[in-house]
């Protein structure tokens, strides 16, 4: 049986903080009321609901300038992984969603999640990949991603 919660909070993949979304008593008893992320809807819960949607429409204004502004400081920045490979230029393994985070952290120090990068299939091969970001508020921004080969293993 599904049950109705006002969420205090974003929760991603079900909805924004303010909304009244249903979901199943699981997994709001184990983990939307333990985290504070959401209350079971009464009646009596009109006015929060209101000043919820009020601070998520304010908070959706701030996450879209900032994101507007991470997407232009990315524009022609292009990360570099180096990487292993075999006697006939094979990779050893790929590089995935989490190595693009790991190459943003370390050489922009830009903070976003694994889910925000959009990667269908790991980069197996040495060359220069376009790799496409979601940030908040829906603001796309595209990233380079250069893959060379280790020294040692080229030589």
């Amino acid at each position: 049986m599904k049950n109705q919660i006002l969420l205090l909070d974003d929760v991603y993949g079900l909805g924004r903080k303010g909304e009244i979304v249903t979901a199943k008593a699981g997994y709001i008893r184990n983990f939307l009321i333990p985290s504070n992320k959401g209350v079971v809807a009464k009646k009596h819960l009109v006015r929060l609901q209101e000043k919820l949607k009020k601070e998520r429409s304010e908070q959706s204004v701030v996450d879209k300038k900032g994101a507007e502004a991470l997407a232009k400081e990315l524009i022609g920045k292009t990360l570099t992984a180096i990487v292993k490979i075999d006697a006939g230029g094979h990779m050893y393994g790929s590089i995935g969603a989490q190595e693009v985070v790991n190459l943003l952290k370390d050489q922009l120090k830009v903070e976003v999640e694994k889910r925000n990068v959009i990667l269908p299939k790991g980069i197996k091969k040495l060359g220069s990949f376009e790799v496409e970001l979601k940030l908040k508020e829906n603001i796309f921004a595209k990233i380079a991603v250069e893959i060379k080969a280790e020294e040692k293993a080229a030589e």
